[in-house]
This record gives C-alpha cells, sequence and structure tokens, in this order.
C-alpha cells in the first residue's frame, strides 16, 4: 500500500489514518446524500461512486486513480447542490491524503 511522508497508522488500531478519514468522510456524505429532500438526475450516479469509495476502503487497498475518477464523478453528479458542499469537499480531503496519481510513462 502506498504511504505518503509522514502517514502512519494509528497505534494499537492497525489501520492507516488515510483510511480512517476517507470513511469517515464517504460516510458523511453518503448520510447527507440520503437525507438531502431534492432528487436530480445523477444522484445514483453519486451513490454509486460512493459505495465504490466505501468498499475500497473496506478492502484495505484503495487504487488512487480509482478513487480521483470516483471523486470526480461524484463531483459532477451533485453539480450545484451547495448543502452537500462542505461533504464533498471533506471526501476530496480524505482522497488528497492519498498523494498525487503518478504521472504516465510516455511510451
Amino acid at each position: 500500500m502506498l504511504r505518503s511522508v509522514g502517514q502512519t497508522r494509528v497505534t494499537g488500531s492497525g489501520e492507516d489514518p488515510r483510511e480512517t478519514a476517507l470513511r469517515a468522510a464517504v460516510s458523511r456524505l453518503r448520510r447527507q446524500l440520503a437525507g438531502h429532500p431534492a432528487e436530480f438526475p445523477d444522484r445514483g450516479i453519486a451513490e454509486d461512486e460512493l459505495a465504490v469509495l466505501a468498499a475500497m476502503v473496506a478492502a484495505g487497498d484503495p487504487e488512487i486513480p480509482r478513487m480521483r475518477r470516483s471523486l470526480l464523478l461524484i463531483a459532477g453528479a451533485i453539480g450545484s447542490v451547495s448543502a452537500l458542499g462542505p461533504a464533498l469537499m471533506g471526501v476530496r480531503d480524505a482522497v488528497d491524503l492519498f498523494g498525487e496519481v503518478p504521472p504516465r510513462r510516455q511510451v
């Protein structure tokens, strides 16, 4: 598993703190999305991609490129629902803890 400099496991828990942060952020956005009264066309996409992020964290092997793709799809699906903005930023911040996507090699 990739680790950023300065990221260590929480003593005694055996869990990467980045995974803990991502799990909490995804859970928060899922709850807020479920409780949001307005329906919008791409709500299902946001819910599906949040489930993908949750599954990656549960498996203990989050893939940075896939997490970033999910984040983009969630942001696009939620669109301008301002009430969900802070929770969405929490997910983004948690994904950013995993670092940048390595650049593609030129062939």
